[in-house]
């Protein structure tokens, strides 16, 4: 298992992620929870992918986004984007940008 989803999964088992509205309404079409999220990543054993992130609303340019496809513990596969946001020299949470039902 790769460092990165350790620390992401680290940092969702403490209860350290946030949503954002994207996220939230994508969540809510697909009658997803955030159990049903956090249950997905921490089931994951890969980080799918690696994006940079293309958008001017971003802090910095090029943001590492990860990306993780997994299944929660019903068994229903989950899409995930979300990046691991660094306050004052240290990682506080991780932010999931997108959260839907996979295709």
């Amino acid at each position: 298992m790769s460092d990165i989803l350790v620390r992401i999964k680290r940092a969702v088992l403490a209860g350290s992620y946030a949503f954002s509205e994207k996220a939230r309404i994508e969540m809510e079409a697909d009658g997803l929870t955030e159990l049903d999220v956090a249950e997905s990543i921490l089931s994951a054993v890969a980080v799918s992918k690696i994006l940079r992130s293309t958008s001017v609303q971003r802090k910095r340019a090029g943001e590492r986004l990860y990306v993780i496809q997994s299944t929660n513990l019903s068994g229903l596969l989950i899409y995930t984007k979300g990046k691991l946001v660094v306050e004052a020299e240290s990682e506080t949470y991780y932010f999931l940008i997108s959260s839907k039902k996979a295709v």
